[in-house]
């Protein structure tokens, strides 16, 4: 039996370690609390499963130094490109490791062993967010409904507007609050990061990179006179985009220049939320000729001309007054996602 509790007290251990590696991301890298708290959980699951089991013999058949395994090491082991390849790896380890787990104590405690398969199964949920909110930039490229939640046009609350949004077909949501204190907007950033956890949505907060990185929201909108965009990313966390709004070619050609995930051409027809020249569809036409980034297509954007544009070269459409002030947001995001060719 003695080999059997070396094998647990080895994968007990990997799985600690996985673990911790994981909540350090999340707390100190990604700004999460929702990873710190499933990485800190299953941790503390993990110690009372071990209790249950003969701690002492586990301990006293601990060999380190008579381990062959401490030795060994693939070639690439030692390498670790960014972020995303640390916290990968340390949770590909703490599946195996939950898996051995698993396998050994159906022989020295098969009551566990349901327990420990939802724990492997809660390991990939907690694999799949990590690096989604790391890999932000390739899932903006898939967002085809960017709905800007701007609360003076709002019927109801920030938050119901935007879950009927998402209801509706959103694929990312951003808070467009220029004019209210800043304690308000906070809270507002903070429930729609809330939300946007819960339904799998990017949330992106316009202007304010200040709250973008409290919240530890996906990314910053910036206008032409807000900050460079190599400041802002010094505030966000790692995998964070920044956008910036263009409103001529020159603009574009700018922003890709200084490093933009994406850029929103506009007003490409006339609206109330953008007090400057409408630009028309012919300034997208030729963005789309030469920008190979996102290009995000704003201003009076409806259902009725919103496939339009996609045709015209836009990866997704920005609305706003269109869904926040209409009777029903969410058949309103609806209309414009089946618009533009996606799936409500």
């Amino acid at each position: 039996m003695r080999e059997i509790y070396r094998i647990l007290d080895a994968n007990f251990n990997r799985a600690r370690e996985a673990l911790r590696v994981a909540e350090d991301a999340g707390r100190f890298a990604l700004n999460d609390p929702a990873i710190c708290a499933m990485a800190k959980n299953m941790r503390s699951e993990l110690q009372e499963i071990y209790e249950q089991l003969p701690v002492r013999e586990l301990i006293a058949s601990r060999d380190t130094a008579g381990d062959i395994g401490t030795e060994l090491t693939s070639r690439n082991e030692p390498l670790r490109t960014d972020l995303c390849a640390v916290t990968t790896a340390a949770l590909k380890r703490l599946s195996e490791a939950l898996r051995t787990i698993e396998e050994y104590c159906k022989i020295v405690a098969p009551t566990l062993t349901e327990r420990i398969e939802r724990m492997r199964y809660n390991g990939y949920t907690l694999e799949g967010r990590m690096v989604s909110r790391i890999h932000v930039g390739d899932r903006f490229r898939q967002v085809r409904l960017y709905v800007l939640i701007t609360p003076s046009l709002c019927k109801g609350s920030v938050r119901e507007i935007a879950r009927l949004a998402i209801a509706g077909g959103a694929d990312a949501i951003q808070l467009r609050a220029k004019d209210l204190p800043d304690a308000q907007v906070l809270a507002m950033a903070a429930e729609l990061r809330e939300l946007c956890d819960e339904t799998g949505r990017i949330l992106v907060i316009n202007d304010r990179a200040d709250i973008a990185a409290i919240v530890g929201a996906d990314g910053v909108h910036l206008g032409q006179q807000d900050l460079p965009i190599a400041e802002v990313r010094r505030l966000l966390r790692p995998g964070a985009i920044v956008g910036r709004s263009s409103h001529s070619i020159e603009q574009s050609r700018a922003a890709v220049t200084e490093g933009a995930d994406y850029v929103s051409v506009g007003p490409i027809f006339p609206t109330a939320t953008k007090d400057r020249p409408v630009v028309g569809p012919e300034f997208l036409r030729q963005a789309a000729g030469e920008i190979k980034l996102p290009l995000v297509a704003i201003g009076g954007i409806t259902a009725a001309n919103a496939h339009d544009l996609i045709q015209l070269g836009a990866s997704c459409v920005a609305v706003s007054s269109a869904i926040c002030s209409a009777a029903d947001p969410q058949a309103a995001a609806a209309g414009i996602k089946k618009a533009v060719g996606g799936i409500p």
